[in-house]
């Protein structure tokens, strides 16, 4: 999931997994160009023969130069291990808010959920409306998935926000 958001380039790297293919989009793009690929040995994507696949936008010049500039960025400014530290410490701050509508805070890197024993979507509702996007998923799970670039002291304020909102509930 997601290039560098677990805290590893790839989230199948914490498991010391090779996955007979991979398949990138959104964030080979570098959140700029809509991208996407399917990489995998010559054993897997042999059984293609030029000609037999093909695809309306495969291939577009553009857009492989921007994925191949996000990689570089990826790679040096550290972002997957960014995500790791900061995701740590994001982390170990929602653990620290106690609520009985919390049940447990999970997460790699910058892909964090806090799971609730109650429906998430009001939260997620009250903590748009403090300007703190997050996503409901599965009814009772807070998607936390900042941008690899984000600061310590955005956070700091992230962290406020969802402790406003939970005070108040």
């Amino acid at each position: 999931s997601g290039l560098g958001r677990s805290g590893k380039m790839f989230a199948c790297d914490w498991e010391n997994i090779i996955p007979d293919m991979y398949i990138l989009g959104k964030a080979l793009g570098g959140g700029v160009f809509p991208i996407s690929c399917v990489a995998a040995n010559r054993d897997i994507l042999g059984v293609f023969n030029p000609g037999s696949h093909g695809s309306t936008f495969g291939g577009n010049p553009l857009a492989c130069a921007v994925s191949s500039a996000a990689i570089d960025v990826m790679i040096e400014e550290k972002l997957a291990e960014r995500s790791l530290e900061l995701g740590s410490y994001f982390i170990q701050k929602l653990r620290e808010i106690q609520h009985p509508d919390i049940k447990e805070v999970r997460g790699r890197g910058l892909f964090i959920g806090m799971e609730l024993h109650t429906s998430a979507r009001p939260y997620c509702e009250k903590l748009q409306q403090e300007g703190l996007l997050c996503k409901e998923t599965h009814d009772t799970v807070i998607r936390f998935a900042p941008p690899l670039v984000i600061t310590k002291e955005e956070l700091d304020w992230a962290i406020e926000k969802v402790k406003k909102v939970f005070a108040q509930s």
